[in-house]
């Protein structure tokens, strides 16, 4: 699995911000949370960073992913009754955006709940 490990200590830190803070505090919450958990455990962790868009040359659009891990991980939080197609979707679209091929959608919904994506760069168009 590619950035096992990685992934592996964020679902760690991702239950362990769970079961201390459980539901119901807004995404930012959860946020720095993760941010301090993941530092404790010896990870690179970004807050908001910002990932540009492109339409081949021209800049057309900036999101900000909640967390970069190691420069590896794209994690985005929801604090959600459910995850959803668009959160989904929305993850997928910062990693077409970017050299980063593995994400995690980590959700402090009611029942705590998270999905691994994946999209490798030979499925990313290549500049010419």
């Amino acid at each position: 699995m590619l950035h096992g490990d990685i992934t592996e200590l964020i679902i760690k830190a991702f239950y362990k911000v769970y079961n201390n803070l459980g539901y119901g505090f807004l995404e930012k919450v959860y946020e720095n949370a993760m941010r301090i958990e993941l530092t404790k455990m010896g990870l690179n962790v970004l807050q908001q960073k910002n990932i540009k868009v492109f339409y081949e040359t021209d800049q057309v659009g900036d999101y900000f992913a909640d967390l970069l891990v190691n420069e590896l991980v794209i994690v985005e939080l929801k604090a959600a009754e459910n995850i959803c197609e668009e959160h989904e979707a929305q993850l997928l679209n910062y990693l077409k955006a970017t050299d980063i091929e593995v994400g995690l959608l980590l959700n402090f919904g009611k029942e705590p709940k998270f999905k691994r994506k994946y999209f490798t760069n030979d499925k990313k168009k290549k500049s010419v």
